[in-house]
């Protein structure tokens, strides 16, 4: 995404209750509670469903991620989430 890019100008690109792989490792940067930060949240290849989608700095969305794995709910960037190859 360029910094002048605001990806609120168009829909997110995924939807509440839907299937989604993690592209990468996914660490605590401090946001989430309990663990420590550098603490991983997801590996590369976690699946999960979106539970629900946030904006941040009014430029992009969060996705809130159950990844099943874990139980944890992650908020993700959309660069840090595909769809599975199963769809």
């Amino acid at each position: 995404m360029q910094t002048d890019e605001v990806e609120l100008d168009s829909p997110p690109v995924f939807d509440i209750g839907q299937k989604v792989r993690s592209r990468k490792l996914i660490r605590n940067d401090g946001t989430f509670p309990g663990k420590d930060i550098g603490a991983t949240l997801a590996k590369k290849g976690d699946v999960g469903y979106v539970v629900s989608i946030g904006t941040f700095l009014q430029t992009s969305y969060i996705y809130a991620v159950h990844f099943m794995s874990t139980g944890y709910i992650v908020g993700c960037r959309k660069k840090e989430l595909e769809l599975p190859e199963e769809i």
